[in-house]
C-alpha cells in the first residue's frame, strides 16, 4: 500500500529538542496514578503505546507541582518529590527506546482542585467560587468549594514549586517541561478576569494577570539551564467555561504570547475546540486585527515554535495548519486516545477508530479505557 507523504511526518524543533515528526500527544488527565502520587501500574504501557504508535513527542497529563495546593484529582500523578519523579524513569525509557520524546506537564490546579490529600481547603487568585461543577469522570461531585485567596507568600510557595519539579523533571530524564497555562487552572485563574479580583501586582492589568506566567517561566528557566526544553499551555476555553473569550481580543494575545517569549519560553502549545477556528469570532470588530486562530496568533507574536491542539481527526487538518504556518507541531488528544497508532495508521492509510466518551465512563482512567477497548475492538 502506498504511504501517505505529508508535512506531519517532517522533523521539527522545540528550543534544543529535535522531534522526528510534527505528532504530538496533549496531556489528557488519566487518573490512575498511585494514591502517593507516584506512576500507577498501567502508565507505562499507556505512554509506550503512543510511542510505538509513531507520535515524535508525548505531553504527559499534567502533574502536582507541590504538597501544598497544588494537586487537582485523586490518582494525579505529582513530581513533586524525588520518589516520584524516580518513579516516571520506566515510563521515560520506554518512550525512548521507541524514539519518541516525553515532556512532563507541570500543573497546579488552583481553585478547580477536586482531591487533595494535603490540605482540606482550596487556593486561587480571589475568593471566587469556580463556574461549574466539578467533573465526575474525575471522581469530582457537587458544585467548587469557594477558595482562599493567595497571599504574595503562597505565591512565591507556587512559583518554587514549578521550578523544583522542572529541576527533578530534567534530573530523571525528561526532555522538557510544559507549565500549564491553561483550561482554567491556576495560571489560568490568574489571566481569567473573573477569576482575579486582586489589586495587588497580580491583578487589575493584563500585565499583572500575566506576571505569574512571566515569573514561572523565568525561575525555571535559570534553574533548568537552556539546554532543556521549556513551553507555556495557554488557552481561553476551561474545563469549567468553554465559552469564555480573552477581552482584550488580539491585543491581548499579543501581549501574552510576546511576553512569554521574552520570558525565555521555548515553544507555545494553544488549545482550542478547533485549532484552526478564528480566536475571538464573534467579539467586536475593534477587538481584534483579523480572524486569525490562537495558534496562528501564538506564531505571529511570539516567533517561537508553536504547538496547536484541538479538534484534529484526520490528517489533512493537521497538515493544512502546519503547512499554513499556523504551528509547528500537532497536538492529538481525544482521537490519540481512540488510535494511539495514529500516526501509522495515516501514514498507512488506514481507517480511524471513532472516540467516543465511553472509554471514560465512568471514570477517565486507564482501567476503563482498557475494559472498553477489549469489549469494543475484540480480534
Amino acid at each position: 500500500m502506498k504511504e501517505q507523504q505529508s508535512v506531519i511526518f517532517e522533523s521539527a524543533t522545540l528550543g534544543s529538542l529535535r522531534l522526528n515528526n510534527r505528532l504530538a500527544v496533549a496531556p489528557m488527565t488519566r487518573v490512575s496514578a498511585l494514591r502517593d502520587g507516584q506512576v500507577g501500574p498501567l502508565m507505562k504501557d499507556y505512554y509506550e503505546r503512543f510511542a510505538k504508535g509513531g507520535f515524535g513527542l508525548i505531553i504527559t497529563e499534567g502533574l502536582y507541582t507541590d504538597e501544598l495546593y497544588s494537586q487537582g484529582y485523586l490518582g494525579q500523578p505529582g513530581i513533586a518529590t524525588k520518589q516520584q519523579a524516580h518513579s516516571w524513569l520506566p515510563v521515560i525509557q520506554a518512550v525512548h527506546d521507541q524514539g519518541a520524546k516525553i515532556i512532563a506537564q507541570l500543573m497546579h490546579a488552583g481553585a478547580l482542585s477536586q482531591f487533595n490529600r494535603f490540605v482540606d481547603s482550596t487556593a486561587g487568585p480571589s475568593t471566587v467560587r469556580p463556574l461549574g461543577l466539578q467533573m465526575p469522570f474525575y471522581r469530582g461531585d457537587g458544585e467548587y468549594p469557594t477558595p482562599s485567596e493567595m497571599t504574595e507568600k503562597d505565591i512565591a510557595d507556587v512559583i518554587d514549586g514549578f521550578v523544583q519539579s522542572a529541576i527533578l523533571a530534567k534530573s530523571v530524564g525528561f526532555d522538557g517541561v510544559e507549565i500549564h497555562g491553561a483550561n482554567g487552572y491556576l495560571l489560568d485563574q490568574f489571566l481569567t478576569v473573573y477569576t482575579n479580583q486582586r489589586t495587588d501586582q497580580y491583578g487589575g492589568s493584563l500585565d499583572n494577570r500575566l506576571r505569574i506566567y512571566q515569573q514561572i517561566i523565568a525561575a525555571v528557566k535559570k534553574a533548568v539551564g537552556h539546554d532543556f526544553t521549556v513551553g507555556v499551555r495557554f488557552s481561553q476555553k476551561k474545563v469549567n467555561d468553554n465559552e469564555y473569550l480573552w477581552p482584550e481580543g488580539e491585543e491581548g494575545a499579543k501581549k501574552a504570547f510576546s511576553s512569554v517569549a521574552h520570558s525565555g519560553v521555548d515553544f507555545i502549545h494553544t488549545t482550542e475546540p478547533v485549532l484552526d477556528q478564528p480566536a475571538f469570532e464573534g467579539v467586536s470588530e475593534e477587538a481584534h486585527e483579523g480572524k486569525l486562530s490562537l495558534a496562528a496568533l501564538a506564531k505571529k507574536y511570539s516567533g517561537i515554535p508553536v504547538i496547536a491542539n484541538g479538534g484534529v481527526s484526520d490528517h489533512s487538518l493537521a497538515s493544512e495548519t502546519i503547512e499554513s504556518n499556523q504551528a509547528d507541531v500537532i497536538a492529538l488528544g481525544k482521537t490519540a486516545l481512540a488510535n494511539q497508532d495514529w500516526p501509522e495508521r495515516v501514514r498507512a492509510q488506514e481507517d480511524l477508530k471513532t472516540f467516543t466518551y465511553e472509554m471514560f465512563n465512568p471514570i477517565a482512567d486507564l482501567e476503563t479505557a482498557n475494559k472498553f477497548f477489549k469489549s469494543t475492538f475484540a480480534e
